[in-house]
């Protein structure tokens, strides 16, 4: 299959060099029919590429037919109106994975859906459609969307590839029920985190409720303009729940979770995104997950993300690596990115017909994978000094496969990150004390914040502010009544002398006779609870893949890339002799971290 993907890239390469177009004479007849013309141009192209002259023939026929298909689809939609879109079905379709399908644009997404489930023999609800990189919304219609005439759509199956040929209804209930489950896990992922990056905003406390904050590749909280940190965090944490299905092998999945970060990370101002090295992770992940879904020539610009990416590393990591190995101390772990970015580089080209450029990214990967393989015998040794296979692996490859020196490594950075954690909770352990301080004396939430970051956190700073030279008592009366907004108490204060006017007193002795509670608070409670239920199981959700270890996205067995390498050899045999040799993001605890260093 990969070979005739190599052989149609680079029959199309040669037909465009030579400006021959096959749907004129006298390639194709009046008729539309294939001439004698064609036999002598597969003949050329076969001597030129040392293949088979019938393979070449036919594949060349193939090309025709499909150009003569799109030029009658473009007639039809300038006369018409009704646009051609190229479908392309799951792998398991092996016979005609991809297909042509004609509909008018100012229908829904839903029914697009619909149309595709009912022409190729799939159930409605067990597919999602991924078009220009972003899932089909049902309720807006294609043109909202910006679908347009001859755009790429992906079918993506929420079930197994065996479902759709059982035919006992017990068992189709099933299935039907465990594909509801899994566009359920979509729903609560998106919810738990929304959930997450609200609680962020919140004064929450950390030893009883978990939120989303970010940190750098130490471990340490750090500070992001309130505009882009709800985006931000859930850009990183829809990245890390879509690594998480990776992991698993469930690429359907992942995929619209790794779209979504995408989403998210492009709300980000462009000087962060080119400083750390989450975004360029991504777009690896994003690659990846439709060459595993072997539906890369789904993603029109998989060139343009794999150069981006490098792009990052290389802004984030200094050239040659400098500023990696000056803050890290070494580059090591993360050479495994590098190792996925040359091979996803060697792949993309093979696929588009560049075989000199495919065998100059695979042998780079081939000499990395070298570099970066790893003893068993080794991370044995460090496991029974009693680290984990994860540690033992990022450890080696840190220090140059040393065991000596990994098991020191390791130690070392358990002990700093031992040292962080316990400085960052007692860093929000006083914050949440000093703001209860402020909530006690009157002030609301909101205010209480905003007066401790204008001071830096300081609680005595920050009552100076808020007190502004006024009497205690007045002072705390005022921001009652006026609900913690320091300004307007404030100015109320100065204009009466340093204190309230009498019926703005009264109104302070009626709101603290009222009681905190009523019948109808009560009569919810049933209900509140339930909803409380639902956003402790999504959040939960979320926490169980937040990885452990900071450092878990450098972290590999490397057996998916052996296998791909040791194919790539045999594909790659004719265009290059090398080729003969077989073979972030930064969660802890429950905090995501993020690299505003790295």
């Amino acid at each position: 299959m990969a070979q005739k993907k190599y052989l149609q890239a680079k029959l199309t390469q040669f037909l465009r060099e030579d400006r021959i177009q096959l749907w004129k004479p006298p390639y194709t007849d009046e008729n539309k029919d294939i001439s004698l013309a064609l036999k002598d141009l597969a003949k050329k192209y076969s001597d030129k590429l040392e293949c088979c002259e019938s393979e070449v023939e036919k594949i060349i026929e193939e090309i025709r037919c499909k150009a003569i298909e799109r030029g009658t689809g473009n007639e039809n939609y300038k006369t018409t109106g009704i646009a051609t879109i190229e479908v392309f079905l799951p792998p398991r379709l092996r016979k005609d994975r991809k297909t042509l399908l004609e509909t008018r644009l100012h229908i829904t997404g839903k029914e697009l859906r619909s149309k595709i489930a009912e022409t190729f023999g799939f159930q409605e609800n067990y597919i999602k459609i991924v078009i220009n990189k972003k899932q089909l919304q049902l309720g807006k219609s294609l043109e909202e969307q910006g679908v347009t005439h001859n755009v790429k759509a992906m079918v993506l199956e929420l079930k197994q590839s065996e479902e759709d040929v059982r035919k006992n209804f017990q068992v189709e209930e099933e299935e039907q029920n465990k594909a509801e489950l899994k566009e359920k896990r979509i729903q609560r992922t998106k919810r738990g985190l929304e959930i997450l990056a609200e609680r962020a905003e919140m004064v929450v406390d950390p030893e009883t409720t978990p939120y989303l904050d970010i940190a750098n590749q130490t471990g340490r909280s750090i500070r992001i303009p309130p505009s882009e940190k709800k985006a931000l965090m859930l850009a990183m944490g829809y990245h890390e729940k879509g690594r998480a299905f990776l992991k698993r092998k469930e690429y359907g999945i992942a995929l619209p979770c790794l779209l979504d970060a995408d989403r998210y990370f492009c709300e980000c101002c462009t000087e962060l995104l080119d400083t750390v090295d989450n975004y360029a992770v991504l777009q690896l992940d994003i690659v990846w997950c439709y060459f595993r879904l072997e539906q890369l020539e789904c993603l029109d610009d998989a060139e343009k993300k794999l150069n981006l990416a490098q792009k990052c590393f290389k802004n984030c990591y200094g050239e040659n690596h400098q500023r990696l190995v000056h803050i890290k101390g070494n580059c090591g772990k993360e050479k495994v990115l590098f190792l996925r970015l040359y091979l996803l580089q060697g792949i993309r080209n093979y696929h588009s017909g560049n075989g000199e450029e495919a065998c100059e990214y695979l042998n780079k990967a081939r000499q990395l994978f070298k570099e970066l393989y790893i003893d068993p015998s080794k991370v044995h040794n460090l496991l029974q000094l009693g680290f984990t296979a994860q540690e033992a692996r990022l450890g080696l490859r840190a220090c140059d496969g040393n065991v000596d020196h990994a098991a020191a490594h390791i130690t070392n950075r358990r002990e700093e990150l031992a040292q962080i954690r316990k400085e960052e909770k007692e860093k929000k352990r006083r914050r949440l004390e000093n703001i209860n301080s402020l909530k006690g004396m009157g002030y609301s939430t909101h205010a209480a914040k905003q007066a401790l970051h204008q001071a830096s956190g300081n609680l005595d700073e920050a009552l100076k502010l808020v007190y502004m030279g006024f009497n205690t008592g007045a002072a705390r009366a005022a921001l009652r009544v006026f609900r913690g907004n320091v300004q307007l108490a404030a100015q109320t204060l100065a204009h009466n002398g340093g204190s309230l006017p009498p019926d703005l007193q009264l109104a302070v002795e009626d709101s603290s006779s009222t009681p905190s509670t009523s019948p109808s608070d009560s009569a919810g409670t049933s209900s509140a609870s339930t909803d409380e239920d639902m956003e402790t199981e999504a959040v939960n959700e979320i926490l169980e893949d937040i990885p452990e270890h900071e450092e878990d996205y450098l972290d590999s067995t490397l057996e998916d890339e052996e296998i791909i390498i040791a194919d790539s050899a045999f594909l790659l045999h004719p265009h290059c002799p090398a080729a003969e040799c077989p073979l972030n993001l930064q969660p802890f605890q429950v905090l995501w971290g993020h690299k505003d260093e790295i």
